[in-house]
């Protein structure tokens, strides 16, 4: 609401959440802007688990304020996979006295570490199960309601997952939403994908990506399920001038957020020279599909070469694997493109990585079909479509799925 005429408001409010002496505490850094002529003395008002606190401000004409206000929390629930208790977080502004504005969000309690090349959240070591997914359904594209989105929820969690990778842009704040609600763990990144070192030299590049980045962090930055911020998924990463772009993507990231960790996958393998600039190291690998080779001897090759390539002492993430599968296509051969054949081999990896120690997480490509362009590789792709979901554009579930969902709910 705003009762001022627009003349001053609430911008911006940002819940960082953290743990001193085994109490809750909350840094809320408030952001206000003055519209009018004159400058405006407010007050800010927080109230939060039965806590509030109100601090004065001046606002300057035509500028912004910053304050930021710190809550010792006391006996609050966690936020965690299990039980993701959320509390409402109410910021008012307050002119003579008067709420003029206010920004209600949904907040958790968690923090998200990095140790011995372990992903920590609340200081425990959690392994990510996830899909990859896109916004994408067959009869309406990417324009989904928000039951379809929790259609997709319902079924992923049916499957054991614990995360879910926004593959390859920032998603709809509703999705995000219901990862808070259900204890999804949240990879969020910027737009850009498979592009080369020329299409990264574009002029519009950089500050597409600032702007992206930016746009993302600010507005779901309050989101408890989001623990990692990715960037450039399988861009060029071999070269100097496209390092500089990785390291300065992230650089922008940890001046927006340092309470989260960073990742982006790669598919540069054994010439990636950017390993030791995220957290987290995080490689796409399709062994039995695209390449025939053995996946427990691939692996250890990507492991070893990880570690002597600045990713030594680094969580590690296999951000994606799988095969592709035509929904209702049967073969007692297990031919390719057969539902046998990707349970076959998303099995076969599955089985590789479980029982690798080094690994904090995997992110099956993908959780549903979806469509893609003809312009360039893709128009080699059968019904126009990435047909590598484990369940189909319209969520009938392929027999990989139920192969993710044995291993998921009791073996990893």
């Amino acid at each position: 609401m705003n009762r001022k005429g627009g003349e001053v408001y609430i911008k911006k409010v940002h819940f960082t959440p953290y743990k001193s002496e085994e109490i809750w505490n909350c840094k809320v850094e408030v952001e206000l802007e003055n519209l009018s002529n004159s400058e405006i003395s407010a007050k800010v008002k927080i109230e939060l688990a039965e806590t509030q606190i109100m601090e004065s401000v001046q606002i300057p004409a035509h500028d912004v304020a910053k304050t930021t206000l710190n809550i010792r929390c006391g006996d609050v629930q966690e936020w965690n996979t299990e039980l993701p208790k959320l509390y409402f977080l109410n910021t008012e502004l307050l002119v003579d006295g008067k709420a003029v504005d206010d920004y209600i969000e949904r907040v958790g309690f968690r923090e998200i570490k990095m140790s011995d090349n372990r992903i920590l959240l609340n200081d425990r070591p959690v392994f990510l199960k996830g899909f990859n997914r896109h916004e994408d359904y067959g009869t309406i594209g990417n324009a989904l309601p928000l039951q379809l989105m929790a259609q997709d929820m319902d079924l992923m969690q049916e499957a054991g997952a614990n995360a879910v990778r926004t593959c390859h842009y920032p998603n709809d704040e509703r999705f995000l939403d219901l990862c808070d609600e259900r204890g999804m763990l949240v990879w969020e990144e910027n737009h850009a994908r498979g592009l080369t070192l020329e299409s990264m030299c574009n002029p519009n590049f950089d500050k597409q990506c600032r702007d992206c980045i930016d746009e993302m962090i600010t507005q779901h930055y309050n989101h408890p399920s989001i623990v990692i911020w990715g960037i450039l998924n399988e861009c060029d990463s071999v070269s100097e001038e496209g390092r500089k772009k990785y390291k300065n993507q992230y650089e922008q990231i940890r001046s927006l957020d340092s309470s989260r960790l960073t990742t982006s996958a790669t598919c540069k393998h054994f010439q990636d020279i950017c390993l030791d600039l995220p957290d987290i190291v995080s490689f796409n690998m399709y062994s039995g599909w695209y390449e025939d080779v053995s996946v427990k001897e691939r692996h250890e090759q990507e492991m070893d070469w990880i570690a002597g390539a600045g990713g030594e002492g680094k969580p590690v993430i296999v951000s994606e694997f799988g095969a592709a599968a035509m929904y209702g296509f049967r073969d007692r051969g297990h031919c390719k493109w057969s539902e046998e054949r990707q349970a076959d081999i998303i099995r076969e990896n599955l089985e590789v990585y479980k029982e690798d120690k080094r690994l904090s997480g995997v992110f099956v490509w993908q959780f549903a079909d979806c469509k893609v362009t003809e312009e360039g590789w893709f128009f080699s792709r059968a019904r126009c479509h990435n047909n590598k979901g484990v369940v189909d554009e319209y969520r009938r579930p392929k027999e990989a799925f139920d192969v993710i969902k044995k291993i998921y709910k009791n073996e990893i």
